[in-house]
């Protein structure tokens, strides 16, 4: 025990004590928070679109059309500035509108075309064509879909001789709905419920961050001394699973050094601007059992992955020959991405309780499904499933690492198989 904590000492030093290290811990709630900041700043410093209706219909729906295309964004700005449409000659409106919305002419008022809205008459009333200078850009074309929509059902209603008063008084009807839920405190979903979703999920990006991070310096760690014979050395003088469990201890100490970090600047911020928040997520935390549920899965998962990018960087001789083989495990990696944040929303469903039960995959959607509190069958057949798949994981690591850390050859899948028989520990 005394040799594995010096190992994983001495792996935990070799990183904390590098520039790099404290500097990549600053920069990453930078980029993270430019992440989250961007679509606000990016919506907040988009300009107001210039856009002009050209009405054909014959039913003065252009007017009618100006108060949806005006209509205030979430920031306070309007969406669109209504300009006067350019003059088209010889009734050609493609020909006439194509300079301006190309940029090549500005408007009378100065400024560029954005978008042009051509109402066009229809057997239901109206039909629209909108040409936009951005064909990416779809904002347009729903928004006058939406408010086009309604004014046809409005007067199509009036037609069959609906009241207009009455119409307006229908479509001011806004219900009160409110949600209850049997797993809700007091009946009734709140705060409470949507915070819980969102740190299952949070969980589960997490754990899959670590593993990422872990990956990427326990592989480069044993292939550095693997090259340096360093590993070679170790093994006159500490047993496989010492120096296997040093150097996994050793980079869950760097990981969970990187996390405390960042938990603490995060606990302190809200405490300071929102400590309502951060009562609500210590509450919801601590109450049900549930971070230690998160720490079964986040430790089994960490471990599991750990073993395995181990046993796999004692195998090569170069960090190209690692990544290689990186590339099959991060497509097996990117599986549960793709389906945590279906977990959130349908949590039971069949497909994802089926995939919770494939080890390399329950901690991740575990974490995500937490919310929706699994039955306890589930939680205890996935995570005695997950432990046993770890347990044999590091049986047969243990007798592989040897074998990989003595082999000066390329890696092959019969050497690996080779090894599990051979080997002796």
């Amino acid at each position: 025990m005394r040799r594995l904590l010096m190992i994983a000492g001495r792996e935990y030093g070799a990183y904390v004590r590098t520039f790099g290290f404290w500097l990549s811990i600053c920069l990453m709630p930078v980029g993270l928070i430019a992440a989250i900041a961007a679509p606000y700043l990016m919506e907040r410093d988009a300009p107001v679109l210039n856009v002009t209706v050209i009405d054909l219909s014959g039913h003065d729906y252009a007017a009618r059309l100006s108060p949806a295309l005006s209509r205030a964004k979430s920031d306070g700005r309007p969406f669109a500035r209504l300009v006067a449409a350019p003059v088209v000659a010889g009734g050609n409106l493609a020909a006439a509108l194509r300079p301006y919305l190309a940029g090549d002419q500005v408007l009378a008022g100065g400024g560029k075309l954005d978008a042009a809205v051509i109402l066009r008459p229809d057997a239901d009333g109206a039909s629209a064509d909108v040409w936009s200078r951005n064909p990416a850009d779809h904002t347009v074309e729903d928004r006058v879909g939406e408010a086009l929509g309604e004014l046809l059902r409005h007067d199509r209603l009036v037609k069959a001789g609906v009241d207009p008063g009455a119409l307006s008084s229908i479509d001011a009807i806004a219900p009160k709905v409110a949600g209850f839920s049997p797993k809700a405190q007091g009946g009734r979903v709140g705060a409470r419920e949507t915070v819980q979703i969102f740190i299952g999920f949070g969980m589960g990006v997490l754990l899959w961050m670590v593993v990422l991070t872990g990956a990427g310096i326990l592989l480069n760690s044993v292939i550095e001394e693997k090259s340096s014979r360093i590993l070679e050395v170790l093994l006159t003088s500490a047993s496989v699973p010492e120096i296997m469990g040093g150097k996994i201890l050793g980079v869950a100490a760097v990981t969970s050094t990187v996390l405390g970090v960042w938990l603490s600047i995060g606990s302190v911020l809200l405490l300071r601007f929102q400590p309502q928040t951060f009562s609500l997520l210590l509450s919801v935390l601590l109450s049900k059992g549930l971070l230690f549920y998160f720490a079964f899965y986040f430790v089994g998962g960490y471990l599991m992955y750990a073993t395995l990018f181990t046993t796999v960087g004692s195998f090569c001789e170069t960090t190209r020959e690692a990544q290689t083989l990186l590339g099959p495990m991060m497509i097996l990696l990117s599986v549960p991405m793709v389906f945590m944040s279906q977990a959130m929303i349908h949590p039971d469903a069949p497909l994802l309780q089926i995939l919770s039960w494939i080890p390399p995959f329950t901690p991740f959607l575990m974490a995500a499904r937490a919310a929706s509190g699994p039955p306890l069958w589930q939680i205890a057949g996935t995570g005695l499933l997950m432990a046993a798949v770890t347990g044999l994981e590091l049986a047969v690591a243990t007798r592989a690492f040897r074998a990989g850390a003595l082999s000066s050859a390329r890696f092959e899948p019969k050497l690996l198989v080779k090894s599990l028989f051979k080997a002796e520990v």
